[in-house]
């Protein structure tokens, strides 16, 4: 409990307005949210929320976010949109299909039934579409239910990109003279680039597109993302040895076709992004409900429309950390939180050239707890990991389930789980790590009904 205090004094993000899990509201960015059967949020995740780390100057996620606009200096740069959004917005609106896996309560967190926070920058989609925007990036922190390890976290940061274009003969024109231009930029670089067809019967054209415009706009996608990352990754080439990038054909929902990025970084494949060509349903929303702005005149009531439907475009979506680990060498993600000047002070801005010096390494303590779980709701591995965060914060390097078998003679099934906790800036005592593990347990049974073995 002391690590859970420690939480509130420090960020003072949340506040429960009552003393019953789930059945008052939380209070959020100043504002009152009810709560109810959904609700499973929790007071390790809501402590982030005010904290924006990709504004912070200095942080090595805004600096990477800054170097990312400026390669694209004529784009609108926005980094302020509230992550509470409803689910219709973070799925519906993306055609993402009914029963996506994203939608559980084990995969997403809920404020309440109709309230989430964003699982991607994309639930901004057709808001930004709708006011008109034609290019522009955007940048904010997103919430996953995840595991517990060096490369994943519950609160990350993702930037999206998106460009559109007038689907007439002019635009087009434009558009092909675009390409070109990048084209000649990107032969005389140091790069080799192994491409795939921009459509093919198992990456297609959508059935509203004219395919010659949508070969036009995958390709510029593709121009476009292959100069950012050279600008990103391209220091690291020499003249032996050319910067090396990939594309493979992927799905998502909300593209089509849909590829994803690899960059050969240092002996090793990485995967850096996803995109595609804007699914069109997405902008046909935008103009159906967001693309108007009403007012009253003397004369009576106006209607202004923002015509999105007869357009066509891409979109990207990169994880911050993620590359920012990559071009750092930051072999755990939890320190992209850690306020340790010993970190904090190894970066700066403008350069992603800097590799992270380790400044210790603090000896970790492993506790196992092993339970056979309530036979009307095995616990899921996600609400594990949440309880645990809940409970030690940053203070878990790593959850790993270690053993999981069903009695063959009652059927019951029972899971053994290995927290490893590890600080970052100090050595944590076993008194300390006890303390931490009771809390883990007690939450345990009181919330799961699980029996301890």
């Amino acid at each position: 409990m002391h690590q859970l205090r420690l939480l509130q004094k420090c960020h003072g993000a949340y506040r429960r307005l009552s003393s019953s899990a789930n059945t008052g509201p939380l209070e959020i960015l100043g504002a009152h949210h009810p709560t109810d059967s959904f609700t499973n949020v929790g007071p390790s995740i809501l402590s982030k929320i005010p904290l924006r780390l990709h504004t912070q100057p200095g942080h090595p996620l805004s600096t990477l976010r800054s170097i990312i606009e400026s390669h694209f200096p004529t784009y609108s740069h926005l980094s302020s949109f509230s992550p509470l959004v409803t689910p219709f917005k973070n799925f519906d609106e993306l055609s993402f299909p009914k029963d996506h896996p994203g939608r559980s309560p084990t995969d997403s967190y809920y404020i309440n039934k109709n309230l989430m926070l964003r699982t991607h920058t994309s639930a901004h989609e057709v808001d930004v579409f709708g006011r008109g925007e034609d290019k522009w990036l955007l940048t904010a922190d997103v919430y996953r239910r995840d595991e517990i390890d060096a490369s994943h976290y519950p609160v990350f940061h993702q930037m999206e990109g998106a460009r559109l274009f007038s689907a007439d003969k002019a635009s087009m024109k434009e558009l092909e003279e675009d390409n070109e231009y990048l084209e000649r930029v990107l032969e005389k670089s140091n790069i080799i680039i192994e491409d795939i067809p921009h459509i093919s019967p198992s990456n297609p054209v959508q059935e509203t597109h004219d395919p010659v415009h949508a070969e036009l706009v995958a390709k510029n996608l593709k121009l476009s993302l292959n100069s950012l990352i050279l600008r990103l990754f391209g220091g690291a080439a020499s003249n032996a040895e050319p910067l090396r990038v990939r594309w493979i054909e992927a799905y998502f929902p909300f593209t089509s076709p849909s590829f994803e990025v690899e960059v050969f970084f240092r002996g090793k494949w990485l995967e850096i992004l996803g995109c595609g060509v804007v699914i069109q349903s997405t902008l046909d929303t935008a103009s159906m409900f967001y693309s108007c702005s009403s007012f009253f005149l003397s004369t009576g009531f106006y209607t202004l429309y923002i015509d999105v439907k007869n357009k066509i475009g891409w979109a990207f979506g990169l994880g911050l950390e993620r590359i920012a680990m990559i071009l750092y060498s930051i072999p755990d993600i939890r320190l992209f939180w850690s306020t340790d000047e010993r970190f904090l002070s190894q970066f700066k801005p403008g350069d992603i050239t800097t590799t992270f010096k380790a400044y210790s390494k603090f000896p970790s303590c492993f506790k196992d707890v092993s339970f056979w779980n309530a036979v009307a709701a095995p616990l899921h591995e996600n609400d594990f990991c949440d309880l645990v965060r809940d409970v030690a914060g940053d203070l878990v390097e790593d959850v790993k389930m270690i053993d999981s078998f069903v009695h063959p003679k009652t059927n019951r099934s029972s899971t053994c789980y290995r927290i490893n906790y590890r600080s970052m800036d100090r050595s944590l005592s076993n008194e300390e790590v006890n303390e931490l593990q009771k809390v883990v347990v007690a939450r345990l049974i009181d919330e799961f009904r699980v029996e301890i073995r």
